[in-house]
């Protein structure tokens, strides 16, 4: 803007100078020549006398200076010129001055020359016998004198343009200072600023308006943030050119890159091949609902295009962490083979004795054998149904099963007197440790729980522990108290360790899968539905206990369980 009022200045400057130089040389030029009219005018009547009185002895001797006289008769033929033979003029009756002379006794006139560089003024007066005297002289055209006087009107105009450069500088900056000083973040606080006032109330209105929409976006944008940033799903905006609008931080940790890309292209943010796909389709116009893996865990995702007149301006990609889903469902899918091969092992043994009886081709001595057959079999499978509707309870949290304050060491103690039968039968030695002092123990090892619940985790592991023992083997149940002096909470631990066969490395993360066995032949020796430690588990996740695996093979197992003691 400074510049422009420079410009602007500089301008007006020059156009002023111009014109004033103009109007200064015309009136120059119209002063000299009145000044020369009345010299002439004053030359011509002298000329006058002079002749009148002397007659043509007046121009004997006589110092014209520069000027040209002319006497001439009635009839116009010339008697005398200081210029030029009066036999080689014309006849000067016509010219305008002589008409005027003697017309009204005094005549004046203006002719130029040939080359307009110079004219010539005439004055003529009327003597008394009727002739006529002229006195002319010439004079320098207006061009003439601007040419003459162009030196000084040179420096004239450098020093004007000087003068005019400075001032406009000054000029200039004084304008905009005002205007490169306002406050515009208070408008209506600006002084001296009169012109400008209507101007400053429009921009305080407008930023009134925009700290409106301003606060309503930021509103918008932290509710937005905060929707997504709470979201466990992961949620990626991308613009129409595939940089990042928005990611959330669910998408950012699913991708594998940082919340801050903002701006930058996906090509750029995720090395995920078949994930850019996706993206570049939905970019394209297309719906797309596809599973891929991510760091070794199964995500869906939902890539739509959004569109803004009919037109595609972006896309909406969504994550949907379905591991768990599709690892439930393929639970689903083993648990319901295992179910069905666990129960078609007893059925046929069932329906095989059943069809012997049923055609008499059993002898009579050996009736009670197939009879007892059928009746072990039938009780495995009702131990099998019930593990299975116990499993189902646990699945759906145990919500139903009232909690209360439990002892674990008394449940250890009846699970002690309820298996000691089994494991002397098994020649394995079954201990409960430091029961004489814990006898009077009754609030150190209690928890807030199901005791249904803690006693099928004490009860599973410790037959477990007798059945894949070795005989003249021992189990050893310990319940015991403890503090953590960081998070200042109180656990009662259970302990069941045997000197078993133990547990090679590779199946011990699976163990308390439903229905998995280390070693099946083994499995079918000893009996069991294969729910028992999944049973377990659950179990101890309702308690929000934790389980804790060491087994060496041939060197024995020990299964820690952690409660919370809770209040």
């Amino acid at each position: 803007m400074t510049k422009r009022i420079f410009r602007a200045i500089i301008t007006v400057a020059m156009v002023v100078l111009l014109a004033c130089l103009v109007l200064v040389m015309g009136v120059l030029y119209n002063y000299f020549t009145d000044v020369q009219l009345e010299q002439l005018r004053i030359e011509t009547t002298l000329a006058g006398q002079g002749v009148t009185n002397e007659g043509e002895s007046y121009f004997e001797g006589l110092d014209v200076r520069g000027y040209r006289i002319t006497w001439i008769d009635q009839e116009g033929d010339v008697l005398y010129d200081t210029s030029i033979n009066p036999g080689d003029m014309e006849n000067h009756l016509e010219r305008e001055e002589v008409k005027e002379a003697i017309d009204v006794g005094f005549g004046e006139s203006v002719r130029f020359s040939n080359t307009l560089m110079k004219r010539s003024v005439y004055s003529a007066q009327l003597l008394g016998d009727g002739t006529v005297i002229r006195v002319s002289d010439e004079q320098n055209s207006i061009i003439q004198l601007f040419f003459g006087m162009i030196q000084p009107i040179f420096f004239v105009i450098i020093a004007m343009l000087a003068i005019a450069l400075f001032m406009a500088s000054k000029v200039s900056k004084l304008v905009v200072a005002p205007l490169n000083n306002l406050d515009l973040d208070n408008p209506l606080e600006n002084e001296n600023v009169d012109e400008l006032a209507p101007f400053m109330r429009r921009i305080h209105s407008q930023q009134r308006q925009l700290r409106i929409q301003e606060i309503e976006l930021g509103k918008r944008k932290e509710e937005f943030e905060a929707v997504t940033k709470s979201m466990s799903e992961g949620l990626l905006l991308l613009n129409r050119d595939g940089d990042v609008l928005s990611i959330n931080k669910a998408a950012s940790e699913i991708l594998g890159v940082s919340e801050f890309v903002a701006g930058k292209n996906i090509l750029v943010v995720s090395r995920i091949l078949e994930f850019r796909k996706i993206a570049q389709a939905a970019l394209e116009g297309n719906i797309i609902e596809r599973i891929i893996e991510i760091n070794e865990r199964d995500y869906q995702i939902d890539a739509n295009p959004i569109y803004a007149n009919d037109e595609i301006s972006g896309a909406v990609v969504l994550f949907f962490d379905v591991t768990e889903k599709n690892q439930a469902e393929q639970m689903r899918r083993e648990f319901t083979a295992n179910v069905s091969h666990e129960l078609k092992t007893p059925l046929h043994s069932i329906s095989g004795c059943a069809e012997l009886l049923l055609n008499d081709i059993v002898k009579p001595e050996d009736t009670k054998q197939f009879t007892s057959q059928i009746y072990t079999e039938a009780q495995r499978m009702m131990t099998l149904v019930n593990d299975i509707i116990y499993l189902s309870q646990l699945d759906e949290g145990a919500l139903d099963m009232k909690r209360e304050r439990i002892n674990v060491y008394d449940v250890a103690k009846e699970t002690v007197s309820s298996l000691s039968a089994e494991a002397e039968k098994a020649s394995v030695t079954l201990d409960l440790l430091c029961e004489p002092v814990c006898d009077n123990i009754t609030d150190e090892y209690s928890i807030n729980g199901i005791r249904r619940l803690v006693s099928s985790i004490v009860y599973n592991l410790t037959e477990n522990a007798i059945k894949y023992n070795r005989e003249g083997g021992s189990v050893s149940i310990s319940v015991n108290a403890e503090y953590d002096d960081k998070t200042y909470e109180k656990y009662v631990v259970l302990t069941v360790s045997d000197t078993g066969i133990g547990i090679p490395p590779e199946h011990q993360a699976r163990i308390f899968e439903r229905f998995y066995r280390v070693d099946k032949s083994h499995s079918k020796e000893v009996g069991g539905t294969g729910l028992g430690l999944s049973i377990v588990k659950h179990a101890a996740k309702a308690h929000n206990a934790e389980i804790t695996l060491n087994s060496v093979v041939g060197g024995g197992t020990s299964v820690e369980v952690r409660f919370p003691a809770g209040k």
